[in-house]
């Protein structure tokens, strides 16, 4: 019987995580789905861990590649799916048993391309729920809101497998940040893609605010502008100035704040390309501050205020 729902998984190295989510899955109320387990070139047991569990249930099944990135394993999962409709999950994460019945349950009744659903985030043991109502049913008015309220993940969307090919939407290869988000920018600029919401959270998502602290490197902030460039490609220029400055902006600011652009490189990259977002769209007035002491060379007074 072919499955109603995908549920790609990219894994790499979640040995310690990846069978709560796993479970999460199995406890589903509803049993019409497949597990695509995209594992991303593992070097720790998550790959023998995925085997175990499609042997124990036919609906999980195991694609094991060379490591390619979070991007490059999502691409590799939509083109193996046969799902009607397409979620992701990230292997250390977990969700709420009835999921996949009530997104899709929503899917037929709206005949919906795109199902969104609110979230948990886990962070320390403190759950907190995140609203994630679209402000309207707009495509283009959702696609502004990705940049503002509304989570760019794939985790909480149902998606209409037919959209992928129909809009030649994809995961670009390389990007492996904020490659969900670059997905509905290619979406969301079509005016006929129907939306739907369910007014309830299903997944848990489980923040790890150290990893970055720690692994923040030059490549990372490389990635970083790979992702701005690619993004540039997606939007049109009209119209969504804005939300490009300020997506060059954070940008800019992480790479500041992580130690990765020294002063002199920070002040040039601010007023060369920066200053607009910086100065003007800016609201908060710390941040602004620390612009400016940026700007005038007062840079203690700006790594302290420039943080999150």
């Amino acid at each position: 019987m072919t499955p109603k729902i995908s549920i790609i998984v990219p894994i790499y190295n979640a040995e310690y995580q990846i069978r709560c989510l796993l479970d999460s899955l199995l406890l589903q109320t509803w049993s019409h789905f497949e597990v695509l387990l995209i594992n991303d070139g593992s070097t720790d047991e998550s790959g023998a861990i995925c085997d175990a569990y499609a042997e124990k249930d036919h609906r999980f099944k195991v694609i094991h590649k060379e490591n390619g990135g979070v991007s490059a394993a999502r691409q590799t999962g939509i083109e193996a799916v046969s799902g009607e409709y397409v979620i992701h999950a990230d292997a250390d994460d977990w969700v709420e048993p009835e999921m996949l019945h009530d997104l899709y349950e929503k899917a037929i009744l709206a005949d919906a391309d795109i199902v969104f659903c609110d979230f948990y985030v886990e962070n320390n043991g403190n759950s907190v729920y995140r609203k994630q109502e679209p402000p309207s049913f707009s495509p283009e008015v959702v696609l502004r809101a990705m940049f503002q309220r509304l989570h760019g993940s794939c985790w909480n969307k149902l998606v209409r497998r037919s959209c992928y090919s129909q809009y030649g939407c994809h995961f670009p290869k390389g990007i492996d940040y904020c490659e969900d988000l670059l997905f509905w920018v290619q979406l969301l600029q079509h005016p006929k893609v129907k939306i739907s919401y369910v007014n309830k959270a299903y997944y848990h998502y489980v923040m790890n605010e150290t990893s970055i602290t720690h692994n923040y490197t030059r490549k990372t902030y490389q990635v970083r502008c790979a992702f701005y460039n690619q993004l540039c490609s997606y939007l049109p220029l009209k119209g969504f100035e804005k939300e490009l400055r300020n997506a060059r902006l954070s940008v800019f600011v992480e790479g500041y704040m992580y130690g990765v652009l020294g002063n002199g490189e920070a002040w040039k990259l601010l007023w060369m390309y920066n200053k607009k977002a910086a100065f003007i769209d800016s609201k908060s007035i710390r941040w602004q501050v620390g612009y400016i002491s940026l700007a005038l060379g007062c840079f203690p007074i700006a790594r302290r205020l420039l943080r999150f």
